[in-house]
């Protein structure tokens, strides 16, 4: 399966704009963590965009990502590119025993966090935003409540990445496709 053909998979599945952003942020994190340590760029990108395609079809942890696996293998996706997507997911016990899982879990949660941060600030942008402001809003319990702060840390941790390193090179990811999350903000470029 290609880029193309995932993306349209997910268009097909997925409704809601703001988890499509969610889906390309993800892709963009694996795929600068690719280009980072020279692993294959659009395997690493196609776990990232297809790892949610099912949260709408399968919204609860009896469902998601487990139920979608059947789907991804009759369009094609590799096996192991479903193993990895599937790992993401802490109530299969899955091992993250490989680079691509550990990578998956750690730029997952943190791009709702960064991608919360920009969109609180005056310039609503990505371009401008730095890994302290992010550290600034993460000790504030009540903002971003739904992400999981200690996840993210050890996620990091397990990575092999400061966490505020992590950060950093997540919003240069993100900052690679900001008009298609609708992150440029004020900003011109």
């Amino acid at each position: 399966m290609n880029r193309e053909e995932a993306l349209n998979l997910v268009r097909e599945f997925v409704k809601s704009e703001s988890l499509v952003r969610h889906m390309l942020s993800v892709e963009a994190a694996m795929r600068f963590y690719a280009e980072k340590f020279g692993e294959d760029v659009e395997a690493w990108g196609l776990i990232g965009l297809l790892h949610d395609f099912d949260w709408e079809i399968h919204p609860t942890l009896d469902g998601h990502p487990q139920n979608g696996a059947p789907i991804l293998r009759e369009r094609g996706v590799p096996e192991d590119i479903i193993q990895d997507i599937l790992s993401h997911a802490d109530h299969l016990g899955l091992p993250r025993d490989t680079i691509r899982r550990k990578a998956i879990c750690a730029c997952d949660e943190v791009t709702g966090l960064i991608t919360a941060v920009a969109l609180v600030r005056p310039s609503r942008s990505l371009y401008d935003l730095e890994a302290s402001s992010v550290k600034k809003k993460w000790k504030d319990k009540a903002f971003a409540a739904g992400t999981n702060r200690e996840e993210m840390e050890h996620a990091a941790k397990d990575f092999g990445v400061d966490v505020w390193e992590h950060v950093g090179n997540v919003i240069q990811a993100m900052r690679r496709i900001a008009p298609e999350l609708d992150l440029v903000g004020n900003i011109q470029q």
